[in-house]
């Protein structure tokens, strides 16, 4: 008996290794699907295809801004104060400017702004093609010769992929709005001298890498939602269970893809 444990671990392992891979190809040849339908114009055909994007964009980016604005916002509130209290020490509570500016549009603007929209509209996405495919409506989609890719996940994936930099811009302003309250109610700095600070420590490389790194965010969600949701089992607990997965997953994804950008980002200035 005692032989067979490590036997057993090692096939329990390989089938989950085994496992991951196949999931990890089955979401490579979705985004080529994606791709393929993309470029072949999405726009072609039905009108109802175009109305589909455009709602996809508002429910995506416009019912998004408000959360995105207050998340934001008080980020910027609570970065400001607490690097101001250790720059107090140094007697330099002016770089609060910069030290927001830079944090907000490089890092916290994306990924903020990509948790929010992959717990909002991530698991929304999951729940609705979830519910489409326990229900048989994808199949119905096949029989009637309309490609489910092209008619249910292109259109949340452009939504996704032009309406991401959007957020990720308002969550940006937003946060160094917060920046800017704290530092000229609290910390006593000129607010002319506070924007021209700002301006002088924040590049356009900046707000460049935060923009390019919320579309690659927007493609991870569109894909681990729109994946989880087409491959949903098991009813409608199945379509609880895909949602809390995609969600988590998307998580999980957005955070080592910010390791990995910025790791990029930073040694290709060295």
């Amino acid at each position: 008996m005692e032989n067979k444990k490590p036997v057993d671990f090692i096939s329990s392992l390989g089938a989950k290794v085994n496992s991951l891979l196949r999931t990890i190809t089955d979401i490579f040849y979705l985004f080529m699907q994606v791709l393929h339908w993309l470029f072949i114009g999405p726009f072609k055909g039905k009108a109802a295809n175009r109305e589909t994007i455009f709602e996809q964009m508002v429910f995506v980016g416009v019912k998004s801004i408000i959360i995105v604005f207050f998340i934001a916002i008080f980020t910027g509130f609570v970065l400001a104060m607490q690097s101001a209290y250790q720059l107090q020490q140094l007697g330099a509570v002016i770089y609060v400017t910069g030290l927001v500016a830079v944090s907000i549009t490089r890092e916290l603007g994306p990924v903020l702004t990509a948790l929010v929209v992959a717990g909002r509209v991530g698991a929304a996405i999951t729940a609705q093609l979830g519910s489409m495919k326990v229900t048989e409506q994808i199949e119905s989609l096949e029989t009637m010769a309309i490609n489910p890719i092209r008619f249910l996940v292109v259109p949340r994936f452009l939504a996704l992929l032009i309406m991401m930099p959007a957020l990720t811009a308002i969550a940006d302003l937003s946060g160094i709005l917060g920046g800017f309250i704290i530092g000229v109610t609290n910390l006593n700095i000129n607010g002319h001298l506070y924007i021209e600070m700002t301006k002088e420590f924040l590049a356009l490389k900046d707000i460049m890498t935060g923009l390019f790194k919320s579309a690659v965010f927007g493609v991870i969600i569109c894909l681990i939602a729109c994946y989880k949701g087409l491959n949903t089992e098991g009813g409608a607990e199945g379509v609880g269970r895909a949602t809390t997965e995609s969600v988590v997953t998307s998580f999980v994804l957005i955070i080592l893809a910010d390791a990995i950008l910025t790791a990029i980002f930073y040694f290709g200035n060295m």
